[in-house]
């Protein structure tokens, strides 16, 4: 019998819009970030959802909580579901890795499935990490629907196996938006079925990456 899994991106969070790594730092939630975990609940409102879980982080949880609240279920934490951690590069403003880790940064932003931070996870071993932890929501919770409450890199690491893609191909698989939403079907064996990537039509007005232009000015002045 197939899983279900509603993969939802964690809020905007204090992180994303100071423009500092935050891997399993724990940040929370901007006022921004909780109208868009807001607008994702109201998006899954008519959703079957039998489970709800969530990373062990702040900003993970408090988004979960939204949906939480609408669907009336309890969250399960599993630090599994975490972000990359980033070691060295933890609470560290971007602007500022690529001077202070030029080759490890050229990866991250060119070859990214290839990148290992120092003292802290590769990618590749945060994606066997968050593959493992799928695998076995999946076979628990088989004919069920589950609502996750994760992290970007995660998300896009995850994408790789959800498309059938090699994880070397992760360059080719973009960010998705803070609170946007993915479906997917496990089916068996580590098989799965893309139903829908990256939905942020509920975001409209409140979405993160419509500040990107702001994020490059403020990583000029941070330098």
């Amino acid at each position: 019998m197939r899983t279900k899994f509603i993969v939802v991106r964690h809020g905007e969070a204090e992180g994303n819009i100071l423009r500092i790594f935050h891997g399993h730092h724990d940040s929370f939630l901007t006022d921004d970030g909780h109208i868009q975990a807001e607008k994702a609940a109201q998006y899954l409102k008519d959703y079957e959802i039998d489970h709800i879980y969530s990373s062990d982080l702040t900003r993970t949880y408090s988004t979960a909580e939204h949906i939480a609240k609408i669907k009336n279920l309890k969250i399960k934490k599993i630090p599994g579901l975490r972000e990359i951690f980033g070691g060295s590069w933890e609470n560290v403003a971007w602007a500022k890795l690529p001077d202070l880790y030029p080759d490890i940064y050229n990866f991250w932003e060119n070859d990214i499935s290839k990148a290992a931070l120092p003292k802290g996870e590769s990618v590749f071993q945060m994606f066997l990490r968050v593959k493992s932890t799928f695998e076995e929501l999946a076979k628990k919770h088989s004919g069920e629907t589950v609502c996750v409450v994760t992290h970007g890199t995660v998300i896009r690491a995850m994408l790789c196996l959800w498309r059938g893609l090699p994880i070397s191909k992760m360059q080719t698989v973009p960010w998705f938006d803070n609170a946007s939403i993915t479906i997917i079907d496990y089916i068996d064996n580590n098989n799965y079925e893309l139903v829908s990537e990256g939905i942020n039509s509920h975001l409209k007005g409140i979405s993160t990456f419509e500040k990107q232009d702001w994020w490059q000015r403020y990583d000029d002045i941070q330098k």
